[in-house]
């Protein structure tokens, strides 16, 4: 009797053992049916075959979505997914949710979408928030992941959903980080897109070996310095500090930033409240009521994080490499990341071919941008600057990069020449200078901005 007892004990933990090193996973796909799923939003056709789901594109319909009975909140899922065709762009909904009420009773699909991207985008793994506030994380964020999605061929993705963190792997490769706390709960869901053109119908998605934890789970550390997308206020994760970001707004008050004309921080005009630091509107002028801010710190090479909201035809800027050393009245003078409602400023206007509207460097060269990546007044959007040791200098609007340029080249001197800055000597150029925030008499706000090193 004893012996059995020790052998069952020792079979126990033997299974424990293999449980936990196999992490607990449950398949949510059987292999021979789809029991358990349900065809939602479109006409495309789900069906099973050789232990595989085939989902099959149908023209002149929405995208369509096979989803799971069940909602889910925090798990690790693991999906193969195979594409044969550039026009199959596809997707894995994660927490996603369902109106059936919209579109006149045919429904909607919305939430967490993690892309299969076939075009020369390559924006597979990148994170897309479904008929909602569009693209998060696009993967001009980490270019390092485009090529891990190979077409024709069995690609496994990973998704982690753990609190309000979002993590995504294709094929073992590190893709996109997203901290957001929209959606805490919903369901799993395999996506054949809408097709355009009749002579891709028929065309095919597949997906196999679909499976799920959401016990015990541990989040995985990234293993490299993958940009994070967050739209919470002002909060860094474990892999940022370790990675060397700081805040340069910490969300509470003042700390690190003064009067671009002063020695202190402006006693009025500029607030702080709820997480947000806002200028607030008075007459539309340029640096004339409350004045412009700067870090109290200067910066040389490094990579500037910061999410903004105008009000309807807003003009600020985030300027870079401010000296303060020109003299001259109005904002103070540095390279500056537009901040402006092309719609309704007539800035927009001005300059040459484009170059004074949204995410341009002002007044030198314009954005490359399209409206589908722009959140409307009234919405966060996200702007980066990116300043590299060697003098090369990228701009971003929510995620996409929209300008690229080499501080102190030729070119760049060139277009200099021909704009407002030719009056300054070595426009641009310093060594090191002050991060402004522009007070250019309009309600803006600003939360997240963050910034780090480079070396």
């Amino acid at each position: 009797m004893k012996l059995k007892l020790v052998s069952f004990l020792f079979l126990a933990i033997l299974t424990q053992a293999t449980q936990a090193q196999n992490g607990n996973w449950k398949n949510l796909f059987n292999g021979k049916d789809l029991s358990g799923w349900k065809t939602v939003a479109g006409a495309a056709t789900f069906e099973v075959k050789d232990g595989v789901i085939e989902g099959t594109a149908v023209h002149g319909t929405g995208n369509t979505f096979l989803i799971t009975e069940a909602m889910y909140s925090d798990f690790i899922l693991e999906v193969d997914l195979k594409i044969n065709h550039i026009s199959s762009n596809s997707g894995i909904m994660a927490r996603g949710q369902f109106d059936p009420a919209a579109r006149d009773g045919k429904g909607l699909v919305f939430g967490y979408q993690i892309e299969a991207d076939p075009t020369p985008r390559a924006w597979s793994g990148g994170i897309y928030d479904e008929a909602r506030r569009g693209w998060y994380y696009p993967l001009d964020l980490n270019p390092a992941a485009k090529s891990a999605f190979k077409m024709g061929e069995w690609n496994t993705y990973r998704i982690e959903a753990i609190g309000n963190t979002l993590k995504t792997w294709v094929n073992g490769q590190e893709v996109a980080y997203f901290v957001d706390d929209m959606d805490s709960k919903g369901f799993i869901g395999l996506q054949v897109h809408s097709i355009q053109n009749k002579e891709d119908e028929g065309r095919k998605t597949y997906f196999r070996n679909v499976r799920i934890q959401t016990a015990n789970l541990k989040p995985t550390p990234f293993k490299g310095d993958v940009f994070v997308v967050s739209t919470l206020k002002n909060e860094l994760t474990n892999e940022e500090k370790k990675n060397g970001w700081k805040l340069l707004f910490n969300g509470k008050n003042s700390d690190g930033w003064r009067g671009a004309r002063m020695t202190t921080f402006p006693t009025t005009g500029w607030s702080v409240k709820d997480g947000i630091l806002t200028i607030a509107k008075t007459d539309g002028s340029e640096s004339q009521n409350a004045g412009d801010i700067v870090t109290k710190d200067k910066y040389s090479a490094f990579d500037l994080a910061f999410d903004f909201k105008i009000t309807e035809g807003a003009n600020s800027g985030v300027k870079y490499f401010v000296t303060l050393s020109e003299g001259n009245t109005g904002s103070a003078i540095g390279l500056e990341y537009q901040i402006l409602d092309d719609v309704n400023h007539p800035d927009a206007k001005q300059g040459i071919n484009g170059n004074r509207t949204l995410a341009s460097l002002y007044d030198l060269i314009k954005a490359d941008k399209q409206p589908r990546f722009v959140r409307k007044p009234g919405e966060w959007n996200q702007g980066r600057v990116v300043v590299y040791p060697n003098n090369k200098v990228e701009h971003y609007i929510n995620g996409v990069k929209v300008i690229e340029y080499q501080r102190g080249s030729q070119e760049y001197r060139d277009l200099v020449a021909i704009s407002k800055y030719k009056v300054w000597k070595d426009f641009g150029e310093a060594k090191e200078g002050h991060i402004l925030l522009q007070d250019h008499g309009d309600e803006v706000s600003f939360k997240n901005i963050k910034i780090k090193t480079l070396k």
